[in-house]
């Protein structure tokens, strides 16, 4: 994992990320088409708002500059980072990238003065909930929900940093 580099995210990045979240979660998770035009918005919304000096998206890139996977540090408010758009490809899972990519998130969210970050997900991401459990998050809130087509059990975690 040393040969991959954390680029910041551009948007000359935006159709991949949107089209890689849309395949992978409608095939490992069984989401409907509704999911990856919520990540557009959350991408345009980015872009047109995010303040560089207290938020940041970065993209994995081999040696090659092919994509591997990101992350987002946006602010939620004046003391809180949220931790947004996390995602590894299943061909690098397992190698270290997500706990790279995770706390490279949170040192800059510290180093932004955040004194907490926020993340939201569901139960059934077991190996992004197992390293958060790792790293010191906590699970705060979980609920039954219907979303993106299924069933999920839609889970709020939390960090001091």
């Amino acid at each position: 994992m040393n040969e991959i580099e954390l680029t910041h995210y551009t948007p000359a990045d935006h159709t991949w990320l949107v089209e890689r979240h849309q395949t992978l979660y409608r095939r490992n998770d069984g989401f409907d088409d509704s999911f990856g035009p919520l990540v557009n918005d959350i991408l345009k919304d980015f872009e047109a708002n995010s303040d560089p000096s207290c938020e940041m998206g970065w993209i994995a890139r081999d040696k090659d500059g092919l994509r591997l996977g990101s992350i987002f540090c946006v602010k939620l408010d004046d003391q809180t980072a949220k931790l947004r758009l996390f995602l590894c490809m299943p061909e690098v899972r397992g190698f270290g990238l997500g706990k790279r990519l995770l706390a490279h998130c949170m040192a800059f969210a510290k180093a932004q003065r955040f004194q907490r970050m926020s993340l939201w997900t569901h139960e059934s991401h077991e190996a992004a909930c197992a390293l958060y459990t790792r790293t010191g998050w906590a699970c705060v809130s979980s609920k039954p929900v219907h979303s993106f087509g299924i069933f999920l059990i839609e889970q709020q975690w939390e960090i001091t940093l």
